[in-house]
């Protein structure tokens, strides 16, 4: 079943920007989690279709969770109608994904298995992802040096 929100305060919303800065995110619930690359709009039939990717690889050996949630209205006119005459009507949702935002974390005891279903589930998102494991984070943070100004004279 498609995601949508139970009730929402405007029926409809503006377009708005795409967030392009890093999020700085990190586990929650999972050992393996999928980060996005890119951004982008991902819609609630986008993310239903990924995580029954990843449901059919894992079976009944692990657990997954969704990080994201699909909150935003896009509105749509139906075709071939004159211009004009008002806003079309809510025909889907979407959530809005930046680089760094944790898509999906999962918790399974087979690591092989984690990085096949989350390969499937990458294959059906319209943007960059990589995978990752929570060991991976903590080296990644304590090896990271900080980034030096560079002074022209």
């Amino acid at each position: 079943m498609l995601l949508k929100p139970k009730n929402t305060k405007y029926k409809k919303a503006f377009k708005g920007r795409m967030i392009t800065s890093h999020k700085k995110q990190s586990f929650c619930f999972g050992e393996y989690a999928l980060i996005s690359l890119e951004t982008s709009n991902f819609t609630a039939g986008q993310i239903f279709a990924a995580k029954l990717a990843i449901q059919r690889k894992i079976k009944k050996d692990g657990r997954i969770f969704t990080r994201v949630f699909p909150h935003l209205p896009v509105s749509k006119k139906p075709s071939e109608v004159r211009m004009g005459k008002g806003k079309g009507a809510v025909d889907h949702y979407i959530a809005r994904v930046s680089p760094g935002s944790f898509i999906f974390e999962l918790i399974t005891s087979n690591k092989f298995l984690a990085n096949a279903a989350l390969s499937a589930c990458s294959a059906k998102l319209p943007f960059k992802t990589f995978v990752c494991h929570k060991t991976d984070i903590a080296i990644l943070k304590k090896t990271a040096e900080p980034i030096e100004p560079k002074v022209s004279l």
